[in-house]
């Protein structure tokens, strides 16, 4: 019975070798920082929720700075705790798709919208909470669905809910993983870019290195007068297949 698997979850902290080693990168950064003021950035964690996912939340809640969660769906009672904790402490819980299966949500449009309804319908009755922002399964841009993707992002659009995709990426989705001090200077060096940026990082269990790496994010973007914010179905989002272009 998986609803009981992951209650006595121990979650490990970040080690003060590693804090002392990430302020070291800091010291390190390009001076030319001053780039980064009066800005907005919206940090968003993907695949959650894992024993990452706590430590995330930990951060967060120490500097007091509300992120998205874009989530799939976890039956255990760990997981559960999560969902509620995200929604509880004030940060955007996002779909995700339940099962996170590219081959099965992208075969059809009955496939997407019973998983979607299904993780949203779940979602709700853990946390009270309907969630209405979403981020497809590999970006809106993605090549394996076999629909044209544009039929789902209709669907999405006749149903009031938002899809999000990013400008900034820190790294970690990629096979050969990402160092603190790479997952540090990817997302600073890609604000620096955009006036709004929508950063994609990752809580699943596999990315240490996105947590060790986030205080030392939060703290350049703070110091530097950056806000830091939740998405919400208000936010103009970015899109990499444009919603708008799709309405009748």
């Amino acid at each position: 019975d998986d609803s009981n698997s992951m209650v006595d979850i121990k979650v490990e902290t970040v080690s003060q070798n590693t804090k002392e080693d990430i302020k070291d990168i800091k010291d390190e950064v390009d001076e030319d920082i001053t780039e980064l003021k009066n800005k907005k950035v919206y940090l968003t964690f993907d695949d959650g929720p894992s024993k990452n996912t706590t430590q995330i939340l930990d951060i967060l809640d120490e500097y007091n700075i509300k992120a998205t969660f874009f989530v799939v769906g976890k039956t255990d009672n760990y997981s559960k705790d999560i969902y509620r904790r995200i929604v509880d402490e004030g940060h955007s819980l996002g779909l995700h798709s339940y099962s996170h299966r590219y081959e099965i949500i992208y075969e059809s449009l009955d496939n997407f919208q019973y998983d979607l309804y299904k993780l949203q319908e779940f979602l709700y009755d853990v946390t009270n909470y309907k969630a209405n922002i979403y981020r497809f399964p590999g970006g809106s841009g993605n090549e394996v669905s076999e629909e044209d993707i544009e039929v789902f992002v209709e669907f999405l659009n006749d149903n009031n809910i938002t899809y999000f995709d990013w400008n900034v990426i820190n790294g970690d989705a990629s096979s050969k993983g990402v160092t603190v001090e790479e997952s540090y200077n990817n997302v600073i060096n890609g604000v620096k870019i955009y006036k709004n940026s929508v950063v994609l990082m990752h809580d699943a269990n596999n990315k240490l290195s996105t947590v060790e790496s986030l205080p030392l994010i939060i703290e350049t973007l703070l110091e530097n007068e950056f806000e830091i914010l939740p998405l919400s179905n208000e936010v103009k989002p970015i899109q990499q297949i444009e919603a708008n272009k799709i309405y009748e």
